[in-house]
């Protein structure tokens, strides 16, 4: 039976109401403790999770103050663009179970001004994102020093199955991305009797469920990092990540990379489903730098 979704949309537009200025400004001080505008001026990529503000918001933040420091006048967002519907959930199977997805007619780059479908304006994995973004504009003086802010090119991959070469509005892509920083978001873990485990095997994040994120999340950077688009895709069903698409989105934009996890959450998703403890997702902000060393990386 599918499982249907909250509206994380509306509830992420009350914790960011319930933050106000003085709660966003907490977050962005919190993102300085990493400088990433380097990665992102290199061709490399910053990947930040959506789960509640409160707890990864810092996580976003550092994707914000990457983008705004690496002097670039564009950037490119790349966003998850959840099943949210029948149709979308039905051909997300579909795929993974080994369907054509090239059949689909939801496979393909949604966005703002791209026009075609639109199943990505009830999405909610950007907000977080966003609603950062401009207070930290605003925070800068940017517009009232005459100076522009960076271009920002919000886009939603869905039903990459392997072949990101291909994906309608892939040539778009590419054109944007040859002068742009790039950052995506994605929650690469689910886990939990509200995700399907069982009660037997359902780990809390103390209790070895953290440790347990951190290595699935590193084995699938690691099938990324080969270039197994269509490997990745299949471990991120099994890992519950929604990574699937903007994962294999990244990885042909940018090539070879080498990966760190840089800060590593989660947050409790028991009463969003109605559904026991444990029942959670992990948060993590990833560093992916531009080329490929010798080594296993941290």
């Amino acid at each position: 039976m599918r499982r249907e979704i909250p509206d994380f949309k509306a509830a992420s537009a009350r914790a960011q109401a319930a933050l106000g200025e003085e709660g966003a400004d907490r977050l962005l001080d919190a993102g300085r403790r990493w400088n990433l505008g380097p990665v992102l001026k290199d061709g490399g990529a910053i990947v930040f999770p959506h789960v509640g503000i409160e707890s990864c918001g810092h996580m976003a933040a550092a994707a914000v103050h990457a983008c705004l420091d690496s002097g670039v006048e564009r950037v490119l967002v790349l966003g998850v663009l959840h099943a949210l519907t029948r149709e979308l959930d039905e051909a997300r199977v579909r795929v993974a179970g080994g369907s054509d997805a090239a059949g689909e007619p939801s496979r393909g780059i949604q966005g703002p001004g791209v026009g075609g479908r639109d199943d990505w304006l009830p999405e909610f994995s950007l907000s977080n994102f966003l609603f950062l973004w401009e207070r930290e504009v605003a925070r800068r003086g940017i517009a009232s020093a005459g100076t522009a802010s960076p271009e920002l090119v919000v886009r939603y991959p869905y039903l990459a199955g392997g072949r990101p070469e291909d994906l309608p509005g892939m040539g778009e892509l590419e054109d944007i991305a040859r002068d742009a920083a790039i950052v995506a978001t994605a929650d690469p873990f689910h886990h939990g009797v509200g995700y399907g485990d069982s009660v037997e095997t359902a780990l809390a994040p103390d209790g070895g469920g953290l440790d347990l994120a951190r290595r699935r999340i590193g084995e699938g950077l690691e099938i990324l990092r080969a270039g197994d688009h269509w490997g990745y895709n299949g471990h991120c069903v099994d890992a519950k990540s929604d990574a699937r698409d903007v994962g294999q989105v990244l990885r042909f934009l940018i090539g070879e990379f080498d990966w760190r996890i840089l800060d590593l959450v989660w947050d409790d998703m028991s009463a969003a489903y109605d559904a026991p403890p444990p029942t959670w997702v992990a948060g993590a902000l990833i560093e992916l730098s531009a080329g490929a060393t010798v080594g296993t990386p941290e």
